[in-house]
């Protein structure tokens, strides 16, 4: 395990400014082998080519979802830690859920979502339902690190403008889940590679492409909940430092 359990100060401020952070490396070894060994192993028995939509739009693998295999990727490095460090001295929800997410390789026709945030309008949902958290954690699992190959792209510093459009511009059910000016955006890949671990604010709209390499993108998404969350998450849309106590001093204006 790591030994730093905890973000630096500039990290933290990265994170105020731009959402997202990436910490290299820090899942690895048999919790990495063997999360990727179960979800590549359902690939190669249990993939239903029928429902590759609904595998995008909600999960793959959702067999495994609570499997302690992937679990442990979350439980058993220090990721743990980390997300409790990011909401100290509030402590989020434990998570017992993974999310698989797979861009299959050599452009396959899979749906490409455009710029969203997660939980909110989604297709799959209800336009009144509201199904958000308070940041996601991301592992590679597989796949390739170069933009063209199934990689998570994000609007640096988009969840500042997402929190004036829900203030502003949004109500509960309607359609639209980002404002013109988001959705025209291709956004900044994420470059990582296996055993890469990327968090990112819940409001950061992203999306991700088609996967043009050889080698399948894979994903365990862990989602965190603050554990007021299901409380002021309305709010929350609106307030993005609502649910980090830590950090809603670095967000004021003129704070170093």
């Amino acid at each position: 395990m790591p030994s730093s359990v905890t973000w630096s100060d500039d990290e933290r401020r990265r994170f105020v400014a731009d959402g997202v952070l990436i910490r290299r490396g820090l899942v690895q070894g048999t919790v990495l082998s063997r999360a990727r060994d179960l979800v590549g192993g359902w690939l190669a028995e249990a993939y239903d080519p029928a429902r590759l939509t609904a595998y995008t739009e909600r999960s793959f693998a959702p067999e495994l979802e609570e499997h302690p295999g992937l679990l442990a990727l979350y439980q058993r490095s220090s990721l743990a830690e980390l997300a409790e460090d990011l909401l100290r001295p509030a402590r989020p929800v434990p998570v017992t859920r993974a999310q698989i997410q797979i861009r299959l390789p050599h452009g396959a026709r899979q749906p490409v979502k455009r710029m969203h945030v997660d939980g909110v309008s989604c297709p799959h949902l209800e336009p009144s339902d509201l199904r958000t958290f308070t940041f996601i954690v991301g592992v590679v699992l597989d796949g390739s690190a170069t933009a063209d190959a199934g990689a998570l792209h994000y609007v640096p510093g988009g969840h500042h403008r997402m929190a004036r459009y829900f203030a502003t511009d949004w109500v509960l059910g309607q359609p639209a889940q980002t404002p013109d000016d988001i959705d025209a955006q291709d956004g900044t890949a994420l470059i990582a590679e296996p055993g890469d671990v990327v968090v990112m604010h819940h409001l950061v709209p992203h999306r991700v492409g088609l996967n043009t390499s050889s080698t399948p993108r894979v994903m365990a998404y862990f989602r965190v909940h603050h554990t007021l969350h299901p409380d002021i998450a309305l709010r929350a849309l609106s307030d993005p430092w609502l649910e980090y106590p830590a950090l809603a001093a670095l967000a004021r204006p003129g704070t170093a």
